[in-house]
C-alpha cells in the first residue's frame, strides 16, 4: 500500500506544481460528455492535496473532463479572476477564501440560475459569509462569523428534519473519526440503491451549519456522537439545493489531509461525489454503485480514487505482516466479491492467487488467501494447497482451505 499512496503524493506534486500556474489550467483532451470546472487557490484545508484528487475523481468515471481555474494567492489582485463558467456543465467549488470580483459573483449567479451545475465541497461552505446568493445555493454553511442571521439550524429528529432559531455560531467539528452517514432520501438519483446506512474514512463531522436552507433537499446525515466532542445529533451530510434552474450538491465530507487521506479516499465520497456531480451536471445519475460501497459495519478505500486492479492489490499484501493495516487485505476481500461469478471470470482471478501462493509472499498473505480460496476456490486451488500444507507456516490454513473444498473433514 506505501508504494501506491507514495505514487499518490507524486502524482499530487505534480498537479500542485501545475496548479501553480497563473489562472486556469486545461485537462487533456478527452471525449467525456461532460466539461467540469474546479475553482480553488485558497482554502484554510490542503486544496493543492484535494483539487487533484478531485479532478481525479471526476476523470475516473470517464463522464467528465476537468479543468482547474487557480486564484491569485490570498491578499492579491482579484480583478483578474474571470473564469468562463459557461463553458461547463458543472463548477466544483474547492475555496474557501478572498471575495471575488462583482463581477465574477454575478457571472456565478447567472450561470447557476440559468441552468448551471454546482458541487458545493467540504469547506467550501464557510467561504463567502456575506455573499446573500453564495449562502442560498449552499443552503448551510459555518464559520465566517455565521450565526442566527444567518438562518437556522437544521437536524435529523424524531423522523423529520428540524429547524432551530437559537442564537449561536455557525460551524463546527469534534475530533476527526470515522462514522457513520445515514441515508434519508433512498428516492434521489444521488442516493438510490445506497446502503441504507454505511462507514465513512476518519473524517472531520461538520456540525452547526446554519443558512437560509431554502429549497433544500437532506439526502444525508450522519450523528456527531458527544463522545468525539461532537453536538449529539444527527447533522446534515449530503444535500441539494435548487437555485433558479440550476441544481447544486453539497457535501460536508473529503476533508484533505497528507499520507493515506482516509475521507477522501473513502468509496462512500468517492461515489457520493462521482454521483452529485454527474446530478449536479444533468440531472440524472447514470452510475451504479460499485459492490465494494461500505457497509453499515466496513470501510472500504480506494487509495487510487478508483478500484485497484488484483496486480496492485496483490503486490500491496506481498509483504503484509500481523499489526499491519488491514486495508489491503479488505481491498482483496472487496475484490474477490465483486468480481466472483462461479466461472470464467473468477478462473482468471483464482490463477492470479494461485500464482502469488507459488511466490515470496509473507506467510501471513499466504494464510490470508488461503482463507479467500477456501470460501470460492475450485479443486485447481488444490495442488498448490497440498504443497502450502507441508510448510510450517501456511499447513493450518491450507488444510482448512482442502478441506472446504473438497468438503471431506479430518478429526
Amino acid at each position: 500500500m506505501k508504494k501506491f499512496f507514495l505514487s499518490f503524493l507524486i502524482l499530487t506534486g505534480i498537479f500542485s506544481f501545475i496548479l501553480l500556474a497563473p489562472s486556469c489550467t486545461k485537462s487533456p483532451g478527452s471525449n467525456a460528455p461532460n466539461r467540469a470546472l474546479i475553482v480553488t487557490g485558497q482554502n484554510n484545508h490542503s486544496w493543492k492535496i484535494s483539487s487533484p484528487a478531485i479532478k481525479q475523481i471526476l476523470e475516473n468515471t470517464g463522464l467528465f473532463s476537468v479543468d482547474i481555474a487557480q486564484t491569485p494567492e490570498q491578499g492579491k489582485d482579484m480583478s483578474t479572476f474571470k473564469p468562463d463558467f459557461s463553458k461547463y456543465q458543472v463548477v466544483v467549488l474547492d475555496y474557501n477564501g478572498d471575495s471575488w470580483p462583482a463581477t465574477t459573483k454575478t457571472a456565478f449567479e447567472n450561470y447557476v440560475s440559468g441552468g448551471g451545475g454546482v458541487v458545493i465541497y467540504h469547506a467550501a461552505d464557510n467561504s463567502f459569509p456575506d455573499w446573500k446568493e453564495y449562502n442560498k445555493m449552499c443552503g448551510l454553511g459555518g464559520w465566517g462569523n455565521r450565526n442566527e442571521k444567518d438562518g437556522p439550524y437544521v437536524t435529523w429528529k424524531d423522523g423529520q428534519f428540524v429547524r432551530d432559531n437559537t442564537p449561536g455560531v455557525g460551524g463546527a467539528h469534534g475530533k476527526q473519526h470515522a462514522f457513520r452517514v445515514t441515508v434519508r432520501d433512498t428516492v434521489h438519483p444521488i442516493t438510490k440503491g445506497l446502503p441504507a446506512a454505511w462507514i465513512h474514512g476518519q473524517d472531520e463531522l461538520y456540525s452547526l451549519l446554519r443558512g437560509p436552507a431554502e429549497n433544500m433537499t437532506i439526502l444525508a446525515t450522519a450523528f456527531a456522537d458527544t463522545a468525539q466532542k461532537g453536538t449529539g445529533k444527527h447533522e446534515p451530510i449530503l444535500m441539494t439545493v435548487n437555485y433558479g434552474k440550476g441544481r447544486v450538491f453539497h457535501t460536508v465530507l473529503g476533508h484533505a489531509s497528507d499520507g493515506d487521506n482516509p475521507a477522501m479516499t473513502c468509496v462512500g465520497f468517492i461515489v457520493t461525489l462521482q454521483r452529485g456531480a454527474e446530478w449536479a451536471a444533468t440531472g440524472k445519475v447514470t452510475q451504479a454503485v460499485p459492490e465494494v460501497f461500505p457497509t453499515i459495519s466496513t470501510e472500504s478505500r480506494w487509495p487510487l480514487f478508483r478500484p485497484l486492479t488484483l496486480q496492485e492489490i496483490l503486490s500491496n499484501l506481498k509483504n503484509y505482516k500481523p499489526g499491519d493495516s488491514r486495508s489491503n487485505l479488505q481491498d482483496l476481500t472487496n475484490y474477490i466479491r465483486a468480481n466472483y461469478d462461479g466461472g470464467e471470470k473468477f478462473a482468471k482471478t483464482e490463477k492470479s492467487l494461485l500464482e502469488f501462493l507459488s511466490g515470496t509472499g509473507t506467510a501471513e498473505a499466504k494464510n490470508y488467501i488461503c482463507h479467500e480460496l477456501s470460501i470460492y476456490g475450485t479443486d485447481k486451488a488444490l495442488p498448490i494447497l497440498k504443497t502450502l500444507q507441508k510448510n510450517e507456516e501456511t499447513s493450518e490454513m491450507a488444510r482448512y482451505a482442502i478441506e472446504r473444498i473438497t468438503g471431506q473433514f479430518t478429526n
